[in-house]
């Protein structure tokens, strides 16, 4: 598999959700593949399983899908039966042109259902998996408010899941010390989300989360520059911006296994895989996010 992988949802969803059409978004998922790009994480709430089959058309054995549920309706109501599972796995199945998902994840499991989500749907999953329709077990957090990767920490040595999708960048980069360990001992692979969100990508955002961040008490004052905290990265990393320096950390990290970039912009699609291809950051940049954020398990981001 590639190490870029094309996340499918987020902000985006393939440009669907400023009004690309399902051609238009399949369009970029077949340049996706032309850049090189053999992993796809999308998911039924995202509504981009159809751009998604129709974009992979013809090339499906090149092609890890990945794709997801969701196991409770939002503010902690109904659970999803069984049943209802197995029959979003033939939905899916259809929406995707294929006759079996390499990863199928269940979806933003929050720390404190991850036990009743075992009990209830892994005898399915394991039951669809045996009729071969799909082939592996994921699980993935809801980091926006997970951020110290409480589930995850529990679901990684149940040696239940194959792949985890777990929030990683360098304003949080507490997965290196609950998360990482953890999957590199069990073999279990990683998605990474949130490599770069509002933070890393506007600048207003970063200066007023950084400022949060020093007066919790988990970013030292005198660590960063209050008016561009991040100057550092690009004057000393050979970056042309945060973002293409926020990949290059995230990809080159011990137990980071394929770090997903979404957009609806072919040209920026671009752009980040190159950044995802691109070198390590420096030793000394490095050191000074470690000594900046290092601490920090309180923020995803946005």
């Amino acid at each position: 598999m590639s190490v870029a992988g094309l996340g499918c949802g987020g902000n985006s969803r393939l440009g669907m959700a400023r009004g690309a059409t399902t051609e238009q978004a399949a369009d970029l998922v077949r340049h996706a593949l032309d850049l090189g790009v053999t992993f796809i994480d999308t998911a039924q709430a995202y509504g981009t399983e159809a751009a998604v089959g129709l974009g992979v058309a013809g090339r499906r054995d090149g092609v890890f899908i990945s794709t997801k549920c969701t196991v409770r309706q939002a503010g902690g109501g109904e659970w999803l039966a069984p049943a209802d599972l197995a029959g979003r796995i033939e939905d899916g199945l259809r929406q995707l042109r294929t006759d079996r998902i390499d990863l199928f994840n269940l979806h933003a499991v929050r720390p404190d259902d991850y036990d009743e989500v075992v009990e209830r749907l892994v005898p399915e999953l394991r039951r669809q998996q045996q009729a071969g329709k799909i082939r592996f077990l994921g699980v993935t957090e809801l980091f926006q408010t997970d951020t110290r990767h409480e589930m995850l920490a529990r679901a990684v040595p149940d040696g239940i899941f194959d792949v985890v999708m777990v929030g990683f960048n360098l304003l949080n980069p507490s997965a290196r010390r609950s998360v990482f360990p953890l999957t590199r001992v069990a073999d279990v692979g990683t998605q990474i989300m949130f490599a770069v969100r509002r933070a890393l990508s506007r600048p207003e955002v970063l200066r007023e989360l950084v400022a949060t961040l020093v007066a919790e008490g988990q970013v030292a004052p005198d660590a960063v520059n209050p008016d561009d905290p991040l100057d550092f990265v690009t004057r000393s990393a050979g970056a042309g911006s945060v973002v293409e320096a926020a990949y290059r950390f995230c990809r080159h990290e011990a137990g980071a296994d394929v770090i997903l970039t979404g957009t609806g912009d072919p040209r920026h699609l671009s752009e980040n895989v190159a950044a995802i291809l691109g070198p390590p950051l420096p030793a000394g940049v490095l050191q000074r996010l470690e000594q900046a954020f290092g601490r920090v398990d309180s923020v995803s981001g946005l």
